[in-house]
């Protein structure tokens, strides 16, 4: 027996904190059946109601016996079957019943064992989306895991494309040290285009890697999950034990730390399922000598696109502007691009343009060597027409920029304070100085500039005055277009008669 307090507190701890008996006799010190009897659980058992009889139940027997014999067979053929033998209810009874009692498919699966140098098993790992500048990538790993000694090659890429794919298999092969016989894939588009039972359309991306490394691809078998274990594993062996929790800056940072957590952590754990308990670095050392030897080159593996030039030298790949020498706008060319660098090609082949690849979006990756090309061709572009401007202002000037040049000076100061000039002091005084200046064989821009202040002076001219512009393009570009001043002379003249009248 318990006393009232207890009665009330274990009636409080199982109704209002929704504690459980067994919690309740530890917390309390009593047995759990005394907590059960000041709860009345009896109350909550809840009595079976009694099952009526349906109008299948004469035919359950001849049911349960036809799926012994044959499992696969469709409800709606057992519906016609017990119809014919005086069934007069719903198919839907029927196919309930059927789904009830049908036998469930017990599969056993074989231990898969590989020989050293046999298989790998290849997938790839999603792992979210992490900023890169002002774009969010989505972050993947690939996975490599050599199937009899359990050693794996991973690699974070920005995408799972076929390129991506391509470098995750040359980078594998390379860090394991060889190629193993064959490669089990899943159902992978950059693997796999097309499979209608057992036939398989494989990729001839993939096909041509093969060739390469002289390798089979093999695809997994629907609904086989079992057939390419150790790779799922491997990842989610990566995901808890090295990305949880994991800071990095970049993701070629990320990639070093991977490559020393493989070789410190991942190959040195036992090789799973292996009595000997051989540590992953020493059956990756006995199986390379099973593995096919590398060729002398790796596969390359670049995405090769072609790109319309507009007017301004930038070629847009993968949300990102890469500058382009000048003289290559509004044409087509050829962008090649790997995971780390970008590749631009003219129309000839030849290359015009490579740059480190950004992972930003809407970023201008450009060379200085294109920008400052870009600048002298505008320099020269204005001292052309600067030269357009004073040859038709005076037919002589090519005469005198001729000599100009023979004098080894610079055309394009010269050109530039010629024009000053002219502005200066107009077309007719300027021709006249230009020709006088040749008269006198003195072809220079100080000397016209002499012989035009000589000119005003003697005419008793007067004085012009310079206009000093800032050095900004923006503020020298500007056209301002000159008034007629004779409506002033107007106001003058009429303030000039004001002053007349009203003085005595």
């Amino acid at each position: 027996m318990i006393d009232d307090w207890t009665r009330a507190e274990i009636r409080r701890l199982f109704f209002a904190e929704h504690w459980r008996i067994n919690t309740i006799a530890d917390m309390l010190g009593v047995h759990h059946e005394t907590v059960s009897a000041a709860v009345g659980t009896e109350r909550f058992v809840i009595k079976p109601r009694p099952v009526r009889p349906t109008i299948v139940d004469p035919y359950k027997a001849f049911i349960v016996e036809t799926l012994d014999s044959y499992p696969r067979l469709r409800a709606t053929r057992i519906y016609e079957m017990v119809k014919a033998r005086g069934y007069k209810g719903s198919p839907v009874q029927v196919r309930r019943y059927v789904r009830k009692v049908r036998p469930k498919p017990k599969e056993a699966f074989f231990r898969l064992r590989t020989l050293p140098g046999e298989q790998a098993q290849v997938d790839w790992g999603s792992f979210g989306k992490i900023a890169v500048g002002r774009a969010r990538r989505a972050l993947s790993c690939f996975v490599m895991v050599l199937s009899y000694s359990r050693a794996m090659y991973a690699r974070f890429f920005f995408d799972q494309t076929q390129e991506s794919f391509l470098a995750g298999h040359v980078g594998a092969f390379e860090a394991l040290g060889g190629v193993p016989r064959e490669v089990l894939y899943d159902n992978l588009k950059t693997a796999v285009l097309d499979r209608k039972g057992d036939h398989v359309q494989f990729n001839p991306a993939l096909l041509e890697l093969c060739g390469h490394y002289h390798f089979a691809p093999k695809p997994c078998a629907p609904y086989r999950g079992n057939e390419k274990g150790k790779v799922e594993r491997a990842i989610q062996y990566l995901r808890h034990a090295f990305f949880a929790a994991r800071r990095f800056r970049t993701i070629e940072d990320l990639n070093r730390q991977l490559e020393g957590w493989i070789q410190t952590v991942a190959h040195q754990r036992p090789v799973p399922a292996d009595p000997d308990k051989t540590r992953v670095a020493d059956a990756l050392t006995a199986e390379r000598d099973r593995l096919l030897l590398l060729p002398a080159h790796p596969f390359p593996c670049e995405a090769v696109r072609s790109a319309k030039v507009g007017k301004t030298p930038y070629v847009r790949y993968d949300l990102n502007d890469y500058s382009i020498p000048h003289t290559a706008t509004q044409s087509v060319v050829t962008v090649i691009a790997s995971v780390d660098r970008i590749r631009i090609l003219d129309a000839q082949g030849e290359e015009i343009a490579e740059h480190e690849r950004s992972y930003d979006r809407g970023k201008p990756i450009e060379a200085r060597q294109h920008l400052s090309e870009l600048g002298r061709a505008k320099r020269r572009a204005r001292s052309l027409r600067m030269r357009d401007h004073l040859e038709l202002a005076c037919p002589q000037i090519p005469d005198l920029l001729s000599r100009i040049a023979d004098r080894n000076l610079s055309l394009g100061n010269e050109v530039r304070r010629l024009n000053a000039l002219l502005e200066r002091y107009g077309p007719d005084e300027f021709g006249a100085a230009v020709a006088e200046a040749l008269s006198r064989d003195a072809a220079s821009a100080a000397s016209v500039g002499h012989i035009l202040e000589q000119r005003a002076r003697a005419q008793d001219a007067a004085p012009t005055v310079e206009v000093i512009l800032p050095d900004d393009e923006r503020v020298r570009s500007l056209v301002v277009r000159p008034h007629a001043l004779a409506d002033y002379d107007v106001l003058g003249a009429h303030d000039q008669e004001d002053d007349d009248e009203q003085s005595p």
